[in-house]
């Protein structure tokens, strides 16, 4: 390629990237920002559609560069990169003194992992960061990476995230045993503040996803996202033909009209028409996604029957499916969704509580229900979605999203 067109089209990559860190405006620093070891050289970020990667990714840019050209943002979705492999243009970025590359939706490269392994064995004073779907497989199907690519989750935001942005306070998050043990402290400190519970319909509607502060109608934003999630990050990712879309979105309409419970996989497999295996594959690529949680008992594991699926995040089940806010499914879906960040999540078999971690019970309780019968066990506690202080084993279920 002659040299003066080689220079213009790096030229267009840096006033690109100039102009998209001048125009971030990231509302809410997230945490993940100070957790990432930002001195490994091969770093990818995965994160459903819609939680802020490609912000997240700007905001790094301009905190610890600034304008200084030796990090450079660019977006696969480029049609240059149609017509240009990523070893060629990371060559030719650190030849220019670049240090930093930021790899935006790096799948949609088809050649994307083997790429990035070329990179870093040719160029070791290059640091390249990725965003990808949640669906790629980075450690499991990716023996390129796996022993090299550090990988983190970005999520969308907690109850506490959205609660500091709509309020402009800094509450810090706490640990799961910060919680059990001191709720009734937190909860008090939170409410000398802040009323949280005038917040916590709003965050349960449309607070997850950080798009909700675009001008934009928030609930035609989703639909499109979570279409996008399916026809992408599903379809192109796990290279499933076209004709099969129809039958993965009508399961994942069943699965949120049902509620949360276990699935019935043989009717599921008749409504759709297709085998029991195949549903089994669809749920677990539609909890890749970020689109489903997938709860077990203890001791199983996929592809055996869940003992509950539910839909990820209560944002979502509004879109799917209205549903009132005191409604169970919506309660249940907010506990796991904010739970499983850093806890494993399972379902007793005796009665109606989750399993934290092999040795916490919590039942979620909505406004106005009696107790149960198993409150007298050790480490059993209640989540009370109607409590704005809790107290013993009663906990206000909103305390909860302030887990990170």
């Amino acid at each position: 390629m002659p040299a003066e067109k080689q220079r213009n089209e790096m030229e267009s990559f840096y006033r690109t990237h100039a102009y998209l860190v001048e125009h971030t405006n990231a509302p809410v620093r997230r945490d993940l920002m100070d957790e990432i070891d930002w001195s490994d050289r091969l770093i990818g970020i995965k994160g459903t559609r819609g939680v802020g990667k490609t912000t997240f990714l700007l905001q790094y840019a301009k905190e610890k560069f600034g304008t200084d050209r030796s990090c450079l943002f660019i977006n696969m979705n480029n049609f240059y990169f149609s017509g240009h492999s990523i070893v060629d243009f990371a060559n030719e970025f650190q030849k220019r003194g670049g240090k930093v590359l930021l790899i935006d939706q790096v799948f949609k490269h088809p050649e994307w992992s083997k790429e990035l392994r070329m990179c870093y064995d040719r160029f070791p004073n290059l640091k390249i960061v990725f965003t990808g779907s949640s669906v790629m497989r980075l450690k499991e199907e990716n023996l390129e990476l796996r022993d090299i690519a550090k990988s983190y989750n970005l999520r969308g935001f907690s109850f506490r995230e959205f609660l500091n942005l709509q309020t402009g306070m800094k509450f810090r998050a706490y640990s799961l045993e910060e919680i059990l043990s001191t709720h009734e402290q937190i909860a008090k400190g939170v409410l000398s503040k802040v009323r949280p519970l005038d917040y916590f319909q709003d965050y349960l509607h449309h607070g997850f996803y950080p798009f909700f502060l675009e001008k934009r109608n928030f609930s035609e934003n989703l639909l499109k996202t979570m279409n996008m999630m399916v026809e992408v990050d599903i379809l192109l990712i796990k290279q499933i033909e076209l004709k099969y879309l129809s039958k993965i979105k009508k399961l994942l309409y069943l699965l949120a009209v049902d509620g949360p419970k276990a699935p019935n996989v043989s009717q599921l497999a008749s409504d759709i028409q297709t085998s029991r295996a195949t549903v089994m594959n669809y749920i677990k690529y539609l909890a890749d996604a970020r689109l489903l949680n997938i709860i077990y008992h203890q001791g199983s594991v996929f592809p055996k029957k869940p003992a509950m699926v539910v839909v990820n995040n209560p944002n979502l089940i509004y879109t799917v499916y209205p549903r009132n806010f005191g409604d169970r499914e919506i309660l249940n879906s907010f506990f796991i969704n904010q739970l499983r960040k850093d806890h494993t999540v399972n379902k007793e078999r005796a009665t109606d509580a989750y399993r934290i971690d092999g040795e916490t019970s919590v039942r979620i309780s909505a406004e106005g229900e009696g107790e149960s019968r198993a409150r007298g066990k050790k480490n059993y506690y209640t989540a009370s979605s109607g409590l704005v202080v809790g107290k013993g084993r009663k906990i206000p279920l909103w305390l909860f999203g302030f887990l990170y």
